[in-house]
């Protein structure tokens, strides 16, 4: 029986192959050709290929469905997979799909052949001797796993026989918390294979009117924007996405599907009342709480930070780099210090000190000062930090009603000084004794996160995970941009005691700008007909009291569409939100009691409600005589990445045969049958002297032969060791180790050739590209040879966009280019690393040569598989910018649609809009003109330059060039 995967929705089809003979010990065949070696190994990677094929089409996935319906911010998703067994055997079919990690599965079934056999959710215990009977004998039995930074993975197999169908069908429900302006629908997409109803649908609901909608992709291309369609109005919104099978093919060549990435759904909601929006449904009540127009309270903030020996190398130099721009983001009104420790703790000042450009400046040379060695003290440093504050307090440095806050940031666990884990986390607490707020942020995985976060929630703050990862500097600034804006302190919430019972949590220490305050409850049966709410907070110089009501049957009226809702959506609402805030309670609590207590409850709801929390397991059925064991679980955030993370056989998983074949020849474009036509010439030659091959087959190391990376020893069990018959891997081997004449002889010529001819001088790419229509010339090449440091690239105030670059002329290079639109107000920034585009305060970051699409207040960001990046709209210039890895490698800027400028545009490119004066060629040289721009005069030369704007390589074009 063979094991195929037959795909989810939002996450990735992996089809497993496995191939007889794996283990079979054959004679060492007589040296063959290496041409022979080539000829044998790619029929042996085309017979794989038609063995996966054929796999991969037993298992047809004829629809995939999602469908979301988002009601007042309560998300109720349901994927349903249906999927045939073409094969003329039995296989066993795994559904997989990613689901956001703060979502509770609530259902899930597979239909066989007309039976339903359903998940059953019980009590953890209940279901923990099959579960560690499923351990023991090396199962998987814990069906969901963290994957992500966002998401967690759920998996289920079962055996298929011929002609057979599978309806498979997930369910999970999220309450959507309010990030930085936003809330966020995340659904990641990836079935692996192309499927002939493909069809996901969106719709929202929210009484207080949508704001604003946008939409986000990274695998959307414009053939597949075309099955988009967005409808919006006042208060409802629906997003269907339905590919046909040729949009969803990557090309007419190729049977592989273009769909393999996250969309994302943002958007948030009007707010007329700054007492918030009461809604009402089925007896059960929600308050949604986020006044605009409040000032920032000043802040008192003290970053502890870990320079231990851990923290060197990238995680400090992103350390650096994100406390940099956090320091920029200061506000003169607000007071800081830094506290960095390893061993020992030390404070860069003696005391609080205003955020001043001075102190700033100052403060950034101390950061990048910082150097990390030694051990881990976070007992001293955190008290260092409290005593620093209860000095200012006591000598009244810290202003009235300002904010408090410690930051914490750290990779590990401690070693030196207090190193039990309780006994830190009871001196903080003692410390602050509720004056203050602390934040924990635990950089990488080998940070007791469980720790981390009952540190944080005893001391009224919150812990977060950082990813080791490029972007790891811009999650501690989305993170500190959180809660760099706080607006309220001391909030409570008050309800008439006859009109409500059962309320969520009620009171809360801070508000921040972008975020919001939900509590539900539920209405008791001689309820008024008002439902009325008090909202008390503090602001810098006063306490505030908003009122707010809403009537009971508009509001019941207002959700009785059925398109829009399903069935009591907000007593499960109250269930979810109750069981999150009871499970956080029980890890900052302290008396065993009280911990049972609140375990118990969140039990009962989990149960009664049918969510699989971290108290709660599933429990999933299947026909009789197929293995009964599997049980989904919920993972908790401060367990190991590496134990969640399913570690089943690492075959071809998601990788195309194109893919291999690249491993091999060393080049990532390479067609198997062109390459073998071309002698199996990769980007750096002959076959085996790619990037990844430093010594070609049949080379000879020190000890004896080199295997080529991707072909090892037989004996190792590897992806190449699963997949490839011993027969082969000996052949290869045996016929490597001794070189033939030819061989040998076709070594000498290519040497010869390569000393007696060397390569010309590639041709370079220009800086920038300029098209220049109505022009006497239709485009000029510019290179930015003499220009140095910040450069104000273009900038049109009509158009509302401004273009700047950091140039460097040492490395001949941009460092980075900004580009800003002023509607919608947005900044994409390009740096050699990656993309960053910063709304709201909020930074996302991409990576160059990931498919992108993303459509936000009419301006659309796309990006290719080439790294390009448009930045396009209507009636608007186009601006690219590319990263460039051709001859001249770097940042690339270009434009298009530039009649669009108008006439008040400016800066070092956009001077070349105004009113340009091409003088006549050179008499003695008519390679050469004159232009002259804004009264100053350039030297152009006509010259050969490689176009870079179409796509990798670029072309050859003649163009006019001057050097700024």
């Amino acid at each position: 029986m063979r094991r195929v995967l037959v795909g989810h929705w939002p996450r990735p089809l992996n089809f497993r192959s496995h191939l007889p003979g794996t283990g079979a010990k054959m004679k060492t065949p007589a040296p063959v050709h290496a041409w022979d070696i080539v000829l044998v190994l790619l029929s042996l990677l085309l017979a794989i290929l038609q063995t996966t094929t054929a796999q991969k089409n037993g298992i047809n996935i004829y629809s995939l469905t999602v469908d979301s319906k988002v009601s007042s911010r309560f998300a109720h998703t349901v994927v349903t997979s249906r999927v045939v067994n073409r094969a003329n055997t039995v296989q066993e079919a795994t559904f997989q799909m990613e689901l956001p990690k703060k979502a509770f599965i609530t259902n899930f079934s597979m239909i066989i052949d007309g039976v339903t056999y359903p998940g059953n959710i019980k009590e953890k215990s209940v279901a923990q001797k099959k579960y560690s009977a499923a351990v023991s004998r090396g199962e998987s039995a814990g069906l969901v796993q963290a994957t992500g930074r966002k998401t967690e993975k759920f998996q289920v197999s079962v055996s298929v026989a011929p002609a057979a169908k599978v309806t498979f069908e997930l369910v999970y429900e999220e309450l959507l918390s309010r990030r930085l302006g936003a809330y966020e629908l995340l659904l990641q997409i990836h079935p692996q294979q192309l499927v002939k109803h493909l069809q996901m649908d969106v719709h929202i609901f929210e009484p207080q009117g949508i704001s604003f909608l946008e939409t986000e992709s990274t695998f959307m291309t414009n053939e597949l924007a075309k099955a988009l369609t967005t409808f919006q109005n006042q208060t409802k919104a629906h997003i269907q996405f339905k590919p046909t099978l040729s949009q969803q093919q990557i090309s007419p060549e190729q049977q592989d599907t273009v769909l393999n990435g996250n969309f994302i759904i943002r958007y948030d909601v009007n707010r007329t009342s700054s007492g918030g929006s009461i809604q009402i449904e089925n007896g059960y009540f929600v308050h949604y709480f986020a006044p605009e127009g409040l000032s920032t309270l000043s802040k008192n903030v003290i970053f502890v930070i870990d320079k231990s020996g851990s923290m060197s190398g990238r995680k400090i130099q992103q350390t650096q780099e994100a406390l940099l721009k956090i320091l920029d983001d200061l506000r003169p009104y607000d007071q800081f210090n830094l506290i960095s420790f390893s061993g020992e703790a030390t404070q860069w000042k003696p005391q609080l000190v205003p955020a001043s450009a001075e102190n700033v400046k100052e403060a950034k040379s101390y950061v990048a000062g910082i150097q990390a060695q030694g051990g881990t003290n976070i007992n001293d440093a955190m008290l260092m930090a409290v005593q620093l504050l209860e000095r200012a307090n006591r000598e009244e440095l810290l202003p009235a009603r300002s904010v408090t806050l410690i930051v914490l940031l750290t990779d590990g666990d401690p070693t030196v000084g207090e190193t039990n884990p309780s006994r830190i986390q009871k001196n903080v607490q003692e410390a602050i004794d509720g004056q203050y707020s602390l934040f924990c942020l635990g950089f990488g995985f080998d940070v007791s996160y469980a720790f981390l976060e009952k540190l944080a929630l005893d001391n009224g703050g919150l812990a977060r995970r950082i990813y080791e990862d490029s972007d790891s500097a811009l999650q501690l600034q989305d993170f500190y941009q959180e809660v760099a804006n706080p607006l309220l302190t001391s909030v409570a919430f008050e309800y008439p005691s006859n009109a409500v019972e059962a309320v969520t949590q009620d009171h809360f220490r801070l508000f921040f700008k972008g975020s919001e305050l939900v509590v539900a409850g539920k209405l008791r049966d001689q309820s008024p007909d008002i439902l009325s709410a008090r909202v008390r907070g503090q602001l810098n110089l006063e306490d505030i009291t908003f009122v707010t009501e809403s009537s009971v049957a508009e509001q019941e009226e207002a959700f009785r569409s059925p398109k829009y809702i399903f069935h009591s959506f907000m007593e499960r609402l109250w269930a979810y939100l109750t069981i999150q805030q009871l499970l956080e309670q029980m890890v900052s609590t302290k008396s065993d009691a009280e911990k049972q207590a609140l375990e118990a409850r969140a039990l009962s709801l989990s149960l009664n409600y049918s969510f699989v929390t971290p108290l709660t397991s599933m429990v999933i059925t299947k026909p009789e005589g197929q293995e009964q064991s599997e049980v989904a679980e919920k993972p908790v955030e401060n367990e190991s990445r590496h134990r969640n993370v399913y570690s089943g056989p690492a075959l071809f998983g998601t990788h195309s045969m194109r893919d291999r074949m690249s491993r091999i020849t060393g080049d990532s474009g390479a067609d198997p049958v062109l390459s073998k036509r071309r002698g199996w010439r990769g980007q750096a030659g002959v076959f085996g002297q790619g990037p990844g091959f430093p010594m070609r087959f049949g080379q000879l190391g020190p000890s004896g032969p080199i295997h080529p990376p991707y072909l090892p020893d037989p004996s190792h069990h590897t992806t190449w060791g699963a997949v490839l018959p011993d027969i082969a891997l000996a052949s290869v081997s045996s016929a490597i180790s001794v070189p033939d004449q030819a061989s040998r002889d076709l070594d000498i010529r290519i040497k010869e050739t390569t000393t007696t001819a060397p390569p010309p001088a590639p041709i370079q790419a220009p800086s920038v590209i300029l098209p220049l229509p109505g022009q006497s010339e239709n485009q000029l090449c510019v290179d930015l040879k003499h220009s140095q440091g910040l450069l104000n690239l273009l900038s049109d105030p009509g158009q509302g966009v401004e273009v700047t670059g950091h140039y460097e002329m040492g490395k001949a290079k941009f460092m980075w280019i900004d580009v800003t639109f002023k509607n919608p107000q947005l900044q994409v920034r390009a740096s050699p690393e990656h993309v960053v585009v910063t709304r709201n305060r909020r930074n996302s970051a991409y990576k160059w040569k990931e498919t992108l699409y993303s459509v936000v207040s009419g301006l659309k960001m796309t990006m290719d598989k080439a790294g390009l990046l448009l930045l396009s709209s209507p009636d608007r210039v186009t601006i690219g910018l590319l990263s460039w890895d051709g001859p001249g490698e770097g940042l690339r800027l270009l434009l298009r649609d530039v009649d669009r400028f108008s006439s008040h545009v400016s800066g070092t490119l956009g001077q070349f809009y105004q009113d340009v004066l091409w003088g006549p060629p050179a008499a003695a040289d008519d390679s050469k003109r004159t232009l002259r721009v804004q009264g100053r005069d350039h030297s152009a030369t006509r010259e050969l330059k490689l176009d870079y704007q179409e796509a990798p390589p670029g072309k050859e074009i003649v163009c006019w060039s001057v050097e700024l």
